[in-house]
């Protein structure tokens, strides 16, 4: 670069050592004090002196002048300003009835939106796409019973499980439109799965629910259900040894005959327990917890029918009131605010 002789005059240079070890020097540099004043151009050239003249006459006492304010520039509107969050909360409310009404005369939609949001808690690990709070709770069973992951029925939901996970979308938010293109038959086919899997007919000793399982018997009747040829087997690990030697002689009573039940009464109980399973190892012989009990037949067992007469006592314990609840109306001067309270399918 070439420097004016008059720039070089004014101008200096910073020397320094590089990185490298050898000399810097950094030329063109100016000092502050040094620098010459830029002279204006044109109009702003007239503009200034122009200034300069009118200063200098009103030195002399020739001129005075009132400096003229800017315009003051009006407020801008505020614009389209996000709608406050209790009219949001208050309109949003509306529309929820609304949505209500509607699909409670939408059968096929209610029944799609409810296998939506069953099928988003049972496939996948974030449930939030669904409008609907239903929620679908999977027992897990505390007391694992011998061979219970490797029965034929737990086989079977597996083997059904990855079969449905891979027909569905890998995204949550391609649910909706993915069962809106299936046929009924497909959709009822996977209703049926995800239901199924919230079934809990587990005895617990510190959890009475007698309804509960009164109703498990009742829809062992309607799915036929047949432990026996759900492959279940009575043995020593899952039955016999487990029981006291009265039942064990009942059970071979009932299977093969109570003189098959006499030849083994003298036996220690872990002999006899090993001979019964032996005797009704193929004869499809199921203790009452594991039985379905038709209706027209007119038999229950002891303890079905105490637990009917458990749940009878304890709607006579609520004054016979009925079980269903009753519609809050909705008042006109309530707060939208108010919590709204969930109806949730457990």
């Amino acid at each position: 670069m070439r420097f004016e002789p008059d720039d070089v005059a004014r101008a200096g240079a910073f020397i320094s050592i590089a990185p490298s070890g050898t000399l810097r020097v950094e030329r063109g540099y100016v000092r502050p004090e040094d620098e010459q004043p830029i002279e204006p151009e044109g109009d702003e050239a007239g503009a200034a002196d122009a200034t300069a003249a009118m200063a200098s006459r009103a030195d002399d006492g020739f001129v005075t002048a009132e400096v003229a304010q800017a315009p003051i520039e009006p407020e801008e509107d505020e614009g389209l300003t996000p709608i406050p969050d209790r009219l949001l909360t208050e309109l949003t409310a509306h529309r929820t009835l609304g949505l209500r009404q509607a699909l409670g005369e939408r059968p096929e939609t209610a029944f799609l939106a409810a296998l939506h949001a069953l099928t988003l808690k049972v496939f996948y690990h974030y449930g939030s796409d669904s409008c609907l709070e239903l929620d679908l709770k999977s027992v897990s069973f505390g007391a694992q019973a011998p061979g219970l992951n490797d029965s034929t029925c737990a086989e079977a939901i597996s083997k059904r499980h990855e079969r449905w996970a891979a027909a569905l979308p890998k995204e949550s938010e391609d649910l909706w439109d993915s069962l809106g293109a299936w046929d009924d038959t497909r959709r009822a086919a996977l209703f049926a799965h995800v239901v199924s899997l919230s079934i809990n007919a587990v005895h617990e000793a510190w959890n009475r629910r007698p309804r509960a399982l009164a109703h498990a018997d009742r829809l062992a009747r309607a799915v036929d259900l047949d432990m026996a040829a759900a492959d279940w087997r009575p043995s020593v690990d899952t039955f016999f040894g487990r029981v006291t030697k009265a039942r064990i002689l009942q059970a071979v009573a009932e299977a093969k005959g109570q003189d098959a039940a006499d030849r083994i009464a003298h036996l220690k109980k872990g002999d006899m327990a090993s001979h019964a399973e032996a005797l009704l190892a193929e004869t499809g012989w199921l203790p009452e917890p594991l039985r379905t009990v038709h209706a027209e037949a007119g038999e229950t067992s002891s303890d079905q029918s105490g637990d009917e007469s458990a749940g009878i006592a304890q709607s006579a314990e609520d004054g016979g009131k009925t079980d269903m609840g009753e519609v809050e109306p909705v008042g006109d001067n309530e707060p939208a605010d108010v919590e709204v309270h969930a109806i949730a399918a457990e």
